[in-house]
């Protein structure tokens, strides 16, 4: 495929960076010469100094044949122009980033008549992200595939944690309900290990379970002795995230604090966000946060403009017992970092977007992406087609990639464990986690 990406910033960079790896012909265009410096030294990528809005610069790095073009600038309107020219110029499909998603649920515009056939805003996927974390106290990362029929949960191991000392094969025997562990991240080597039946579960391993939907209130055994029901919020920043979550959790009946450091946005957000406590204050100050009962709440949320703010207010929390932190980073060179250092969920909403504009490129019939907190790997969803690989014997005799698990399937909304003796048929979604060097290997036995 031939793709242009249009702003060479944090998305189109990670954009591009994942692209890359799959034998694309990728173009890169921003006015920022030091971007595209960065670009050429580090990707395998064509790179074009110019205004992306310019019909001159499009048709210099030949939009008329572009099969996708992505316009990821920091700015809203310029992407929205972007789209639009380039799709009047050939470009076959078009991606705009925005910021105001009354765009995306409007209904009575239709933007591809003016060429952008999709827009994603980063702060929509943010705020999703959350309000799916939020919901389970005992693991840090979430995804969700067929609606809920199945989801991967991941979770730190503590000390206490039921598994520690136990292998794969004992916990599949002791427990009695469906799951599958697809992946075990060591701390003190970093390494990723793909599970066996004799794999031993260490303190802080962060460990991936593909779960179904009918095993979910009891998954939290394997971490934690109780599952802990979230009641009480905190949110630190009242911007777009913010006020979109605190409207998200209010209307779940959650009891949200937010606390505002801009005493003109507090009365904003006060008349705006009818079922929270807005709070004037400097969410660093801990004596505010010890006086707005911190060491109550259930999950604490940093969302504010700045990364260290958020990092450390959300240590702050734990240090006061809170079950649940999340914090909203900006800069991806932290993404490795949050269970190392206390915070169970670092957010980048950036690497979100990249990731939610990879599935439109993928191969092989992706129905839907997930990439893993701090884990170099991904949770594909492919839709099962007729006469391929994938159908062919048992699992057990399918000589998967060695750096592969198959998570389970959905069948006809049902969700369906892959063990040894399981058959995949045409018609299945299937939930494949694998590392990177794998997935040309995975994506050629689901095609025909």
């Amino acid at each position: 495929m031939k793709i242009i990406i249009a702003g060479a910033g944090e998305i189109g960079y990670h954009l591009a960076k994942l692209l890359s790896m799959e034998a694309h012909d990728i173009y890169v265009i921003d006015n920022k010469a030091q971007r595209l410096n960065h670009m050429n030294t580090h990707l395998d990528v064509f790179t074009k100094k110019g205004d992306a809005a310019s019909i001159e610069v499009l048709e210099a790095v030949g939009i008329g044949d572009a099969d996708l073009l992505v316009a990821v600038t920091e700015f809203q309107h310029t992407n929205l122009t972007i789209a639009g020219i380039g799709k009047r110029l050939g470009a076959k499909k078009t991606i705009a980033r925005i910021s105001n998603t009354e765009y995306i649920k409007s209904k009575e515009i239709n933007f591809s008549e003016v060429g952008i056939d999709y827009m994603i805003s980063p702060e929509e996927l943010a705020a999703n992200e959350i309000e799916i974390l939020i919901k389970e106290t005992a693991f840090n990362d979430k995804f969700e595939f067929e609606k809920g029929a199945l989801s991967v949960l991941g979770a730190k191991l503590s000390i206490d944690s039921n598994i520690v000392g136990s292998t794969v094969q004992e916990i599949r025997k002791k427990y009695n309900f469906d799951f599958i562990v697809i992946a075990v991240k060591r701390e003190n080597s970093n390494q990723i290990i793909i599970p066996r039946g004799n794999t031993i579960f260490e303190v802080n391993d962060q460990v991936y379970f593909s779960v179904p939907r009918e095993s979910l209130e009891k998954i939290h055994l394997l971490v934690d002795h109780q599952r802990v029901g979230v009641k009480d919020v905190m949110i630190l920043g009242g911007g777009r995230i913010g006020q979109k979550i605190a409207k998200r959790f209010c209307s779940k009946n959650l009891r949200v604090k937010m606390i505002e450091q801009d005493r003109e946005k507090c009365f904003d957000l006060s008349d705006t966000l009818k079922n929270t406590l807005v709070i004037h204050g400097d969410g660093r100050d801990i004596e505010l946060l010890e006086e707005e009962s911190l060491d109550t709440m259930d999950a604490f949320v940093a969302v504010s403009g700045s990364s260290e703010t958020n990092i450390m207010t959300s240590l702050v929390a734990k240090s006061k017992g809170v079950k649940k932190t999340i914090a909203l980073v900006e800069n991806m060179n932290y993404m490795g970092i949050s269970q190392n250092i206390g915070v169970d969920t670092l957010i980048n909403k950036k690497i979100l977007a990249a990731s939610a504009i990879f599935r439109h490129v993928r191969k092989g019939r992706v129905l839907a992406l997930a990439n893993l907190h701090n884990v170099e790997a991904e949770v594909l969803e492919f839709f099962v087609r007729r006469n391929t690989k994938i159908t062919e014997n048992k699992i057990k005799d399918l000589n998967l990639p060695e750096n592969t698990v198959l998570g389970g399937v959905v069948r006809s909304g049902v969700a369906q464990m892959t063990f040894g003796d399981f058959t995949i048929m045409p018609g299945d979604r299937a939930i494949v986690f694998c590392l990177p060097d794998a997935i040309p290997q995975v994506e050629k036995l689901f095609n025909n």
